[in-house]
């Protein structure tokens, strides 16, 4: 016999989506036992220590600049579910599309902290150029943009290996970017050139410049890749770019020193932070006008919008809290305390995530899982040092239950 498989038994750890029940450890036990049947042996059961787990949901992961942490709010209970040391000064946070890791910026260390958020804890830390602000994964996760306040220029992360593989020189004081849903173009605004530089993905060069308003701060490209609305801090207004030729169509009034954006799922809303006057204004971009004017905390900052598009979660600064805002009446329907200062909010989709691991000195030899309930599209299995690991992305799916096996090197004598 080569190999037994082992489970880790923790209750509230089966990688189960609401429905179902049952003990997967005495799945697993039997399934063993039928191995053991099979060979003719009688082999004893391996102990595994116990597996990691991810309850799995949608998250708000929240930079807090002067705490040196981020925040994690879980969005349907609206609560601060851990605190994550980060570096000096973090301003910006961003989600990997598959909802396993999250990047960091840390303007006060020049570098980059990624979190798993499986364990929500740091794994890695990235060294890019000086005064790193703003942050973004390209669709298919395999890089990140992050713009290098006063070095002017943007750093290329390898997601797969965590290290610089390129810088791209932009203009003066480099302060966020976003990538278009194909992925083929990065858009940065550049502070104090009051403009836009394009960075052509497949060659990260920039391949044009477009005049906005002034002391560009945030942007954003809508869902369907048709805009790109580019917040202008000091002309108290946003810039709506046509992203087939690049040019500026339209300029919106909003509020006083606007300085943040996010946009809604279905790209038929964007709401703008306005820092001074402490409020939002929601831009209905069939017609490019502010429609509502939402009262939020005090120097409201970051803003991000949940996957489901029924929320808005806006980062206030001054007031260490982050207003929670129902799109269908814009409304504040709750306000939820975080650190000091907090500054960047990203969200989306966290996988639910249980972990079969070998016991020491029994290396992996393989692994699966036990499923229950319809099979989603989006169940991954994979081996992970000493230990496989089943994800779902999917929190939509009801009455799942995934069971996962690791299957370790018969280290009986």
């Amino acid at each position: 016999m080569s190999g037994i498989a082992v489970g880790a038994p923790r209750p509230g750890s089966t990688g189960r989506r609401h429905g179902g029940g049952g003990s997967w450890w005495v799945l697993v036990r039997a399934w063993v036992a039928g191995l053991a049947v099979l060979a003719g042996l009688a082999l004893p059961l391996a102990l595994a220590t116990p597996a990691a787990a991810a309850q799995g949901g949608t998250f708000a992961y929240v930079a807090n600049t002067l705490d040196d942490t981020v925040s994690v709010i879980d969005t349907a209970t609206n609560t601060v579910t851990t605190t994550i040391p980060v570096g000096d000064n973090p301003l910006q946070a961003a989600l990997t599309p598959d909802g396993k890791r999250v990047y960091v910026t840390n303007f006060g260390t020049d570098n980059v902290s990624v979190i798993d958020t499986t364990s929500n804890t740091v794994t890695d830390t990235i060294a890019v150029g000086s005064g790193p602000r703003g942050v973004a994964a390209t669709p298919d996760g395999t890089r990140v943009y992050v713009t290098n306040v006063t070095s002017d220029n943007v750093s290329v992360i390898d997601t797969a290996t965590n290290t610089v593989t390129t810088t791209i020189p932009v203009g003066d004081g480099a302060v966020d970017v976003a990538i278009t849903p194909d992925g083929t173009r990065a858009y940065v605004t550049n502070l104090f050139d009051s403009n836009v530089s394009v960075i052509d993905t497949a060659t990260n060069t920039v391949t044009t410049t477009i005049p906005v308003g002034s002391f560009p701060q945030d942007l954003a490209v809508t869902p369907d890749g048709t805009r790109v609305y580019v917040v202008n801090g000091g002309s108290d207004n946003v810039s709506v770019i046509d992203t087939v030729t690049d040019t500026v169509t339209t300029t919106i009034p909003v509020g006083t020193s606007p300085l943040a954006l996010a946009i809604t799922p279905d790209s038929a809303f964007v709401y703008v932070t306005n820092v001074l006057d402490g409020t939002v204004s929601v831009i209905d971009t069939a017609t490019n006008t502010v429609t509502a004017t939402i009262p939020v905390g005090t120097f409201p900052q970051g803003a991000a919008v949940t996957p489901d598009g029924t929320r808005v979660y806006v980062a206030n600064t001054t007031s260490n809290n982050v207003s929670v805002i129902d799109t269908a009446s814009n409304t504040v329907v709750d306000t939820i305390p975080v650190g000091t200062e907090p500054f960047g909010v990203s969200i989306g989709r966290v996988p639910a995530t249980s972990v079969a691991t070998c016991p020491p000195g029994s290396p992996l030899t393989g692994g699966g899982f036990q499923l229950t309930g319809p099979p989603p599209n989006d169940l991954t299995s994979r081996p992970v040092d000493d230990s496989w690991e089943v994800s779902l992305t999917n929190q939509t799916s009801e009455d799942i239950t995934f069971t996962p096996y690791a299957v370790c090197a018969d280290i009986t004598p």
